[in-house]
C-alpha cells in the first residue's frame, strides 16, 4: 500500500463480496488492495463464453430481488452502473394437470408463485392465510420450515414447494432450512417485488464493480493468492502474497470462515478462539447441479423462474434470454436447470446429473433442446460455502481483530444467495465504517 493518510484496506478473493466490499470501502476514502488467486475476477459470480452463450461460472443470470433489492442498492451506493430488468412473471410453479398422477406426462399447468396455495383443500387454503399472516408478527424462532408446514397443515403439496423453492433459491431441501431464515425470504421476496436480469449477465456487475475500485484508485491483482494473513497481538496487520507482505489497517476476507481461519491458526488460544472454532464445525457448505440448454425456440417464454416440485431432482428452471437475448448466439436461447445436492448424495453426482436430465426431459417434453454444459458445484467450489442460515454470526467478525468474512460464507438473514451476500457486506460495512 502507498504511503498516505487515508486508512487501507486488503480484500482477499475478488468474488462478489470481495468486490462489493473493495467497491464501498474505495469509495469511502479506503486505499484498497484486492487479491485473488485465480486469473479473472468474479469467482462464481462471471461469465465464461461457450459456443457464443454467456454461461454463469456460478450464481445464475438472475438477482433474486431484482432492481430494488440489497444487491441493486448496493450498486447504485457505489455508482456501480448495472441496468437490472424485472422478471415479469416473478415465478410460476408448474403442476400436474391431475395431483395425483405426481409427474408432468400426463400434461401439466403453470400457476402464478403467489396462487400457490391454489392446490390446498379449502381449509388448508384458509389455514395458510392465517398462518402467514401470524408469522408477520410472530416469525418462527425454531424447527425447519418442512416441520413448520407439517405441523400446521399435513399436505404433501407444501413438502413439494419447500424442496423447489428452498432448492431452486438456497439448494437446500426444506427439512434442511430453517423456518425462521425462510420465513425472512419470503418476506424480502414482496418488499422487493421479484427477480431480475442484470443485462450482460453477471460480468456485468463484476465489472462494474471493479471500474468503481480503480476508477477511486484501488487495485485489483490476479494470480495473486494470499498464502498467509499476518497477525500481530490478536490484530490483523496484512497478508502475506507470493513471499511479499502486504500491511494495511484492515483486511477482508471473501474466502468464508474456514478457509479463511488456515491462513492463521494457532496464533490465538484464547477461549473466545476455541469457541469460534466449535462454531465453525457447523458450517455445512450447500451444493447443487447446473444443466445449461440451448434452444431455437423458447422453452418457457419468459424471464422468471419456472418452479418444479414434482420433478425428481430439479428444483427450478429460467430462461433468462427472454430479457437480454445477448447472452445467445442471434436466434438461440439459453435455459439453465438448478438443483441441489443433499449432503449425502454428494458421492453420487453422476447419478444426481442423470436424475436431472430425466426431469428436463419429461418437463420440456415434445420440445427441441441441446445440453450445452453440465456444471457441478461442490467441494472446494460450493453453492455457497456456509448454507443458509449457518453463518457464524452476523457481523461477520472474527476473533482476530480488524479481520472480517464476507461473501457466500457470510450472508444477511432472508438474503437468497447473492442478496444474502450483499446483505452480509452491509452488515460488516456497519462495523467497518
Amino acid at each position: 500500500m502507498n504511503n498516505s493518510s487515508k486508512p487501507t484496506a486488503l480484500v482477499i478473493g475478488a468474488g462478489l463480496g470481495g468486490l462489493l466490499s473493495a467497491a464501498k470501502l474505495a469509495t469511502s476514502g479506503y486505499e484498497v488492495e484486492v487479491f485473488e488467486r485465480l486469473p479473472m475476477i468474479g469467482g462464481r459470480f462471471t461469465n465464461i463464453d461457450y459456443k457464443g452463450f454467456s454461461l454463469s461460472t456460478g450464481a445464475l443470470h438472475m438477482i433474486p430481488h431484482g432492481p430494488t433489492g440489497p444487491l441493486a442498492q448496493m450498486l447504485e451506493s457505489v455508482g456501480a452502473n448495472v441496468n437490472i430488468v424485472r422478471s415479469k412473471p416473478m415465478a410460476v410453479i408448474r403442476i400436474p394437470l391431475k395431483k395425483e398422477d405426481n409427474d408432468y406426462k400426463n400434461g401439466y399447468t403453470d400457476i402464478p408463485f403467489g396462487k400457490f396455495p391454489d392446490p390446498l383443500s379449502a381449509i388448508n387454503r384458509l389455514k395458510i392465510a392465517v398462518l402467514m399472516l401470524v408469522t408477520k408478527t410472530f416469525p418462527p424462532k425454531n424447527g425447519s420450515l418442512e416441520e413448520w408446514f407439517t405441523r400446521y397443515i399435513k399436505d404433501e403439496w407444501l413438502v413439494k414447494l419447500a424442496d423447489s423453492f428452498c432448492g431452486w433459491s438456497l439448494s437446500l431441501k426444506g427439512a434442511d432450512t430453517s423456518a425462521k431464515e425462510a420465513f425472512s425470504i419470503f418476506s424480502n421476496l414482496y418488499r422487493y417485488s421479484g427477480s431480475g436480469v442484470p443485462i450482460g449477465g453477471c460480468k456485468a456487475v463484476v465489472d462494474a464493480l471493479a471500474d468503481v475500485i480503480t476508477s477511486n484508485g484501488g487495485t485489483i491483482h490476479t494470480d495473486k493468492e494470499v498464502l498467509r494473513i499476518l497477525v500481530e497481538n490478536n490484530k490483523a496487520i496484512g497478508v502475506e502474497v507470493n513471499g511479499n507482505k502486504h500491511f494495511a489497517d484492515i483486511v477482508i476476507s471473501d474466502i468464508g470462515h474456514i478457509e479463511t481461519n488456515k491462513l492463521y491458526e494457532g496464533v490465538d488460544s484464547s477461549d473466545e478462539y476455541r469457541q469460534y472454532l466449535e462454531k465453525l464445525k457447523k458450517i455445512r457448505p450447500s451444493a447443487g447441479i447446473k444443466i445449461c440448454l440451448a434452444a431455437d425456440e423458447p422453452l418457457i417464454g419468459h424471464g422468471g423462474v419456472l418452479l418444479t416440485p414434482y420433478a425428481k431432482r430439479v428444483n427450478g428452471i429460467n430462461e433468462v434470454t427472454n430479457i437480454d437475448p445477448n447472452l445467445a448466439p442471434p436466434g438461440k436461447h439459453l435455459a439453465v436447470s438448478h438443483q441441489c445436492v443433499q449432503w449425502d448424495k454428494l458421492d453420487e453426482l453422476e447419478q444426481e446429473i442423470e436424475l436431472g436430465l430425466q426431469d428436463i426431459n419429461d418437463i420440456f417434453a415434445g420440445k427441441k433442446y441441446e445440453v450445452l454444459l453440465i456444471q457441478s458445484h461442490s467441494g472446494g467450489w460450493p453453492v455457497n460455502r456456509s448454507a443458509s442460515g449457518l453463518d457464524v454470526n452476523v457481523k461477520n467478525t472474527t476473533p482476530i481483530n480488524n479481520l472480517f468474512i464476507v461473501g457466500d460464507g457470510a450472508k444477511g438473514e432472508g438474503g437468497i444467495e447473492v442478496e444474502g451476500i450483499a446483505l452480509g457486506v452491509v452488515n460488516t460495512m456497519e462495523t467497518i465504517l
